[in-house]
């Protein structure tokens, strides 16, 4: 990790208690905009998000081989340096 990451880190810190402070600050004086604007922002955050899942499963290409559709998903099990493995899934639907 180089200083300037480290620097970063720490500023983006800095950022959040500064933020933190006004926003608790706008609730202690009663305000409704300490509460409408982050509320609103992480709803338009979640919509967007879903949006996004939504437009990626309607719009995913899928191949299709050879096969029926009756068969069951192949498992290939490649052994890693290290002692390790990792499983790949496959299906040939």
């Amino acid at each position: 990790m180089t200083d300037s990451s480290r620097a970063q880190g720490g500023l983006i810190c800095a950022g959040v208690v500064v933020v933190g402070l006004i926003f608790l600050l706008g609730i202690l004086s009663g305000s409704y905009w300490a509460l409408a604007i982050p509320v609103a922002a992480l709803v338009f955050f979640v919509l967007g998000l879903t949006f996004w899942v939504g437009w990626t499963i309607a719009t995913i290409r899928v191949l299709r081989h050879g096969g029926s559709k009756t068969e069951s998903p192949s498992v290939a099990i490649a052994p890693l340096r290290g002692g390790g493995s990792m499983v790949s899934w496959s299906s040939r639907w």
